[in-house]
């Protein structure tokens, strides 16, 4: 019996392995596709003129991208808000720790949830319970997307207000698409509220014969502390329309002012416009890692239907990526300077102990 167990958990180990590889290779072939696809758009507007446009930028680009510290700040508060608890952490630390799970989310083929798991380890080595940190991932998540729906029509009625034949059409496709989201995001919000984490932990627990009773617990704690958040009215509402707002303005303001540098000025209701469908683009591409080539798309059909030139979009999506090098490399640096400071806080603490075990020194003696 042990040895059939043995190879059991073998074929699981082995299978886990193959999906994580399979996850994998797909974000790879996903970004591969997306950088060609990237190429060839500025090939064919002719990359002397693109990158002459964000030569002329210069140093507006690299302001522009420095901008976006300022809707990370709104970011730490408004999720800082949704931990409760005596060990919630301080404002530095949430800063940190936005920082963090953007540039994972953005940078590596995580499918937009990597930076979570990465953020849920951290809170834990903070001395945040289980149960807490995952609901207020959970609601931060569902939060911002109903924020972005939000923006997302925001854009469209705006892009109907000034339709022209193109700009219609774009309008109508983007509107079909708010459509078909909104009832599922509907049907998340009432999933919620029917305890599924311990409804699936019961489900195993029965499937296992028993050995996830543990986690159960854990599960149902995880399903209380969601409707504790969402039962905080306040909370919730200041989330949404305060500082989500903030950071939709702050992120608009990226726009307004690489376009400012790019001599392509638009008024500052216009780069919201742009900001607000760029990030629902984006959104829906979560498995290409950093959006390549369906950013650069969107920019051109978006900014297109606002009356800018193909190149100055491409020149928009560079400068996009330039915010990416600026911020979010040197916050991958960041994230494995926390998974390892632990590890030798621990190797020195043991070296410590070791030196200091009275038994030990005299086995030695």
């Amino acid at each position: 019996m042990a040895c059939c167990r043995r190879f059991r958990m073998s074929d699981d180990n082995l299978s886990a392995a193959r999906r994580t590889s399979l996850t994998k290779h797909l974000g790879r072939i996903t970004a591969l596709a997306g950088l060609l696809i990237s190429l060839a758009l500025v090939w064919r507007e002719h990359p002397g003129t693109v990158f002459g446009l964000m030569r002329e930028a210069g140093v507006g680009l690299v302001l522009a991208g420095l901008v976006h510290v300022l809707p990370m700040l709104a970011n730490a508060r408004d999720w800082q808000t949704l931990i409760r608890g005596t060990r919630r952490p301080r404002f530095t630390q949430m800063l940190r720790l936005v920082w963090i799970r953007e540039s994972v989310n953005s940078m590596l083929p995580v499918a937009r949830v990597g930076g979570e798991i990465v953020s849920f380890r951290i809170l834990r080595r903070w001395g945040v319970k289980s149960s807490v940190a995952v609901a207020s991932l959970v609601v931060d998540m569902q939060l911002t997307v109903i924020s972005q729906l939000m923006f997302t029509m925001v854009g469209i009625g705006f892009l109907f207000a000034h339709a022209q034949s193109g700009t219609l059409r774009l309008a109508s496709d983007l509107a079909w698409g708010v459509v078909v989201l909104a009832p599922l995001l509907v049907l998340f919000a009432m999933v919620q509220h029917a305890s599924p984490f311990e409804r699936i932990t019961r489900m195993l627990n029965r499937v296992t014969s028993g050995k996830l009773a543990a986690m159960t617990g854990e599960s149902a704690q995880i399903d209380r502390g969601i409707k504790h958040i969402w039962r905080q009215r306040a909370t919730v509402l200041r989330y949404l329309f305060f500082w989500q707002t903030l950071q939709c303005i702050a992120t608009s303001l990226e726009i307004w002012i690489a376009l400012y540098f790019l001599h392509a000025p638009v008024s500052f209701a216009e780069a919201v416009v742009i900001e607000s469908l760029i990030q629902a683009v984006s959104s829906a591409a979560f498995f290409v890692p950093g959006g390549l080539g369906v950013q650069e798309g969107g920019f051109i059909l978006i900014g297109g239907a606002l009356g800018l030139d193909p190149a100055t979009c491409l020149a928009l999506a560079g400068a996009r990526r330039i915010r990416d090098l600026l911020v979010f490399i040197p916050g991958l640096i960041a994230w494995q300077f926390a998974e390892s400071a632990p590890e030798a806080r621990a190797r020195a603490w043991s070296r410590v102990s070791r030196r200091n075990d009275p038994d030990r020194q005299v086995t030695g003696s």
